[in-house]
């Protein structure tokens, strides 16, 4: 794990920003389209928003969540809304957004048509994850459902989760496809998740499940 701090959050943005541009400007002198995953929630909200001044082949950029809530994209809990709203503008509008949420009533109903989605798409190459404080990552929670088998090795690249803390059920990306991807970084805010991550450091993925990208990841934090 290598640990970037930062001197406030507006730093943290510009900076990430610009290194997630040159890692998908890299990656796209090398491949004819490239997997871009990223995290729901507002913390990511001023990282994209850096993101979409930034001059990329965004026409070769797909454009995947990490996880999503099972609710429709009009809800404000969705995470498809979030990065339609926030990341998908300006130059970035070009990029294609796979889907992770179908018209379904439940996650389990649509996971066979979401996974042939995105299998072709794989492995991701420049992963941005967030943490709760719970130490959980993507919607990877301690105590879930079905956290042991999306930790397995051979967990299928898509999976529902649901979890005590969690009030709809979600679906997200397994613990392989994370670990699976070319650049990794994990973004932190405040002294609560500081002190959260670096009790994750020490513990098994079933403890804390962001441990499973940490040996990999470079983690981003700031005040």
């Amino acid at each position: 794990m290598i640990f970037t701090e930062y001197p406030d959050r507006d730093m943290l943005a510009l900076d990430l920003s610009d290194r997630l541009a040159s890692e998908l400007g890299s990656a796209l002198r090398h491949k004819e389209r490239v997997t871009f995953a990223v995290p729901g929630g507002t913390s990511p909200g001023p990282i994209f928003d850096a993101l979409t001044a930034v001059r990329l082949d965004w026409d070769r950029v797909d454009v995947v969540l990490t996880d999503e809530r099972w609710v429709p994209e009009s809800a404000e809990r969705s995470n498809t809304r979030l990065v339609r709203e926030r990341l998908l503008q300006g130059h970035a509008a070009a990029a294609t957004l796979l889907p992770l949420v179908a018209d379904t009533p439940t996650p389990e109903e649509a996971l066979e048509g979401l996974s042939e989605g995105l299998l072709p798409h794989l492995p991701i190459d420049v992963l941005v994850l967030g943490m709760g404080a719970d130490m959980h990552t993507a919607s990877l929670f301690p105590g879930a459902d079905r956290l042991e088998a999306a930790l397995a090795a051979d967990a299928p690249a898509l999976m529902a989760m649901r979890a005590p803390g969690a009030p709809e059920p979600r679906i997200t990306l397994t613990a392989p496809v994370l670990r699976g991807a070319i650049s990794i970084h994990v973004v932190i805010t405040g002294a609560e998740k500081r002190a959260a991550l670096e009790r994750a450091a020490g513990m098994t993925p079933a403890e804390a499940p962001v441990a499973t990208v940490l040996v990999e990841a470079v983690v981003h934090w700031a005040e």
